[in-house]
């Protein structure tokens, strides 16, 4: 009864065993993985070479559309930055913020093109992870279009500005569209403003000859106005950047040598 019940479940039991050790141990164990896996391989990989394709032709596509405008950027780029004007236009051409040039250059287009060149941490392509899970990245420059506000501001920013609504073409390129550099490399960004304005902007504005409709120019009282305002917002921003820098530091007191001695209520009091 009871004995000759558990040998054939104990019977069965080494069947399922021997036929599980048979299929995990068979010549098919290279076979097991499910061929939906297999696939799922096979079209990543195949995705990457199509992405990187997409990706070439994109470039090309982009190269093609460069003209006299896209020039006009590219050499003042390559002028501010050191870096020689082939591979501003790669790094340009290769920008998933590309189309932000062509919106620069419309009719009522954007009143301004923002690049960022400063230091991009790399991770390398064979880094292996850091006992602490860390990777090992390094610090690369890079140059790239921003919008300003999504990326933390550490290096160098290069800006063109318009001067009006009309589309820019090739040939009102350089009268239409200004070009400065502002530099933050120390990571103090005041410091950096601070210098543009007093050593460029200011230096530039007062020697300004033409002020359009106003024709007499420097002696205009709403003019000096403007500069007296614009030398005064400049030393604010000094006064402010050397408050923060010089910002009160409380000496470190070894508080024992008045404290040991203390023994009964009127030491406190002396001591207060």
């Amino acid at each position: 009864g009871t004995e000759s019940k558990y040998r054939r479940h104990g019977e069965d039991l080494k069947t399922r065993s021997t036929e599980l050790g048979s299929a995990v141990t068979g010549s098919s164990l290279t076979t097991v993985l499910p061929s939906s896996v297999k696939k799922s391989i096979v079209l990543s990989s195949e995705s990457r070479k199509e992405l990187a394709k997409q990706a070439k032709v994109t470039k090309e596509e982009r190269r093609a559309q460069i003209d006299g405008r896209h020039r006009y950027l590219i050499s003042r780029l390559a002028d501010g930055i050191d870096l020689s004007e082939q591979q501003v236009e790669e790094i340009i051409i290769s920008d998933e913020k590309f189309q932000l040039i062509e919106q620069f250059f419309a009719p009522s287009g954007l009143k301004k093109l923002l690049f960022f060149y400063q230091d991009i941490l790399q991770q390398k392509s064979n880094a292996s992870l850091r006992p602490d899970g860390s990777t090992n990245n390094l610090p690369q420059k890079k140059l790239f279009i921003t919008m300003g506000s999504t990326e933390d501001f550490t290096g160098t920013c290069a800006f063109f500005l318009r001067t009006s609504d009309e589309v820019i073409t090739a040939s009102n390129v350089s009268q239409e569209v200004n070009f400065g550099m502002f530099d933050c490399s120390n990571g103090n960004i005041l410091q950096g403003l601070e210098f543009f304005l007093s050593q460029i902007v200011i230096p530039a504005l007062k020697s300004q000859q033409n002020w359009g409709a106003v024709k007499e120019g420097l002696k205009n009282s709403q003019i000096q106005e403007f500069l007296y305002a614009v030398d005064k917002f400049v030393s604010t921003l000094s006064s402010s950047r050397q408050n923060i820098e010089d910002k009160i530091q409380l000496t470190k007191v070894d508080i024992d040598i008045y404290v040991r001695n203390l023994q009964n209520p009127s030491d406190y009091i002396t001591a207060g």
